[in-house]
């Protein structure tokens, strides 16, 4: 197994950050074939999401309707103000499975992995793990 983490910094309250680059390089740095890579975001007010990345508008879109359906005006008992990222980072969860093979990330013609920042601007860490089989 080969593990490690990368660094993501985000420059806005909310983004999406296309982290496929550092994903292929995690995965080219293992040396494995054909097997899985595992991304696990470490993060309560930040999540990862495969989708479209031709179309920054999809980004812009998803950000929307989340903030549309989770209301910043809900009276929220977490006391920090940031309850709304918590709601947003559980609709696309922690973490991501995808399947390599010949040493490339099996993604459809307009996947992209994004890193989905709910609580920023932060840094942040993405940790990885390749299984080969």
């Amino acid at each position: 197994m080969h593990a490690s983490k990368f660094s993501v910094n985000t420059t806005a309250h909310m983004q999406f950050v296309d982290i496929t680059a550092q994903a292929q390089q995690a995965v080219s740095e293992s040396g494995v074939n054909d097997g899985v890579l595992y991304l696990f975001s470490p993060h309560t007010t930040a999540g990862l999401t495969i989708n479209e990345g031709c179309d920054p508008d999809v980004q812009q879109d998803l950000l929307g309707v989340f903030q549309t359906i989770i209301p910043s005006s809900y009276p929220y008992r977490h006391a920090e103000g940031n309850s709304p990222s918590h709601m947003m980072a559980t609709l696309t969860g922690s973490s991501l499975i995808v399947i390599i093979t010949g040493g490339k990330l099996q993604l459809g013609t307009w996947q992209r992995i994004f890193f989905c920042e709910y609580d920023g601007p932060r840094n942040r860490k993405v940790t990885w793990k390749v299984i080969a089989g």
